[in-house]
């Protein structure tokens, strides 16, 4: 089985809400969900998830290979582009293609994802987490309902810059998935968006109230010193990595002990996601998934030893999409079909047509002076003109 071509379709994720962070929140209902396809002459195609920006550069590392060499694939592709580095859309467009080469490893193999990588179980814990920002409180209550339906019993929470906001909501959170558990999981994700006195402060004030999981990525993901410092200052947990691209940039925050939970994104491919739960273990770590469209790194998060918990951030897939996935007790039950389990209709995309695609803005666009309000004292809370106090 030889590598021939590839093509690139686009669809979208109708959320049924708007969706965001600290960071902005989107304009509309929809974001874009780029599809890479494999193709081998065997007939078979490989899937992939994920912006692929850079695939006529990478695409030649792979062309006229057997893609059931997938690890040795994966290092070419890096090597294919060792000069000029291999960050950024770069390391994305690496990891479209490395899903889509296991996908086909596995439809080779006529067997799940989950089963070629050695997985013992199908199912993987979660927990949600909506993107709701930009919710009103009673469509938050809605919300973490529906997951609560589906036997959610952790849940995670953006915010960070409106304490008064931020605590009820947070509460609120905890109310609604107490249904499933006495003491469910609450998490806090503000995005990179503190500086260091303005993160010990804020999850402070919050500890006062009530117990955190994680906080997660409470400074820039590079800054191991400040998360390592900050780990001494509150009682949760540090959860970062997600945007993290190569094991060279993990290995500063774990020698630094800067992260209780190693963090990776699916947008960076199954083969990243193994090596860095590799490492993780090594420092006897727990490695936990961000999530993204169809949730392709589930299967490989099922197989390894140190999973915590997986990121669910909608209960439906994308238009065009069928994934052998479903949503029970807390977490994501993998099917039986074959490879990664998903079945582009590449008419029921074309029909939906360009309209549906969103403009081209995101949430992760840091507005100026984005976060900058620390925690106040009461009698300048309210007033915005007022800088806080730092102490």
């Amino acid at each position: 089985m030889k590598i021939t071509g590839y093509r690139s379709i686009m669809t979208v994720h109708d959320w049924g809400r708007v969706t965001g962070d600290v960071n902005g929140v989107q304009s509309g209902d929809t974001t874009p969900v780029p599809i890479l396809i494999l193709e081998t002459d065997s007939g078979l195609e490989g899937i992939g998830m994920g912006a692929h920006s850079d695939i006529a550069r990478v695409f030649p590392a792979v062309e006229g290979e057997d893609p059931r060499s997938v690890v040795a694939l994966y290092d070419r592709m890096l090597d294919w582009v060792f000069k000029a580095g291999h960050s950024g859309s770069t390391f994305g467009t690496i990891g479209a293609i490395d899903m889509a080469l296991w996908d086909l490893k596995a439809k080779a193999a006529d067997e799940p994802l989950w089963r070629t990588l050695g997985a013992r179980e199908r199912f993987v814990p979660g927990y949600a987490s909506g993107l709701e920002y930009g919710l009103t409180d009673d469509e938050l209550v809605q919300l973490y309902g529906e997951f609560a339906d589906r036997g959610f019993k952790a849940g995670k929470l953006k915010g960070g810059r409106d304490l008064d906001r931020d605590l009820p909501r947070l509460e609120i959170m905890r109310e609604v998935l107490s249904r499933n558990s006495r003491h469910p999981a609450i998490m806090f994700d503000v995005n990179e968006s503190w500086n260091h006195a303005q993160a010990a402060r804020y999850i402070g004030a919050i500890e006062e109230r009530m117990d955190l999981t994680w906080v997660e990525e409470p400074l820039r993901r590079w800054d191991a010193a400040g998360m390592a410092a900050l780990r001494g200052k509150i009682r949760a947990a540090i959860a970062s990595g997600e945007n993290l691209t190569g094991l060279e940039q993990y290995r500063p925050l774990l020698d630094a002990n800067a992260l209780d939970i190693v963090q990776v994104g699916n947008v960076w491919g199954i083969t990243h996601f193994l090596r860095v739960a590799t490492l993780a273990h090594g420092h006897d770590l727990p490695v936990s998934p961000v999530a993204f469209n169809t949730n392709p790194v589930a299967h490989a998060a099922a197989a390894v030893p140190n999973l915590l918990t997986f990121e669910v951030q909608d209960l439906r897939f994308p238009v065009g999409l069928d994934v052998d996935q479903e949503f029970d007790d807390g977490g994501i039950v993998l099917g039986d079909r074959p490879g990664l389990g998903i079945i582009v209709n590449e008419s029921e995309i074309s029909d939906a047509g360009s309209s549906l695609l969103p403009p081209a803005t995101g949430p992760h666009v840091r507005p100026e002076r984005a976060a900058l309000r620390l925690v106040a004292e009461p009698d300048v809370i309210d007033d915005p003109t007022v800088p806080a106090r730092v102490s």
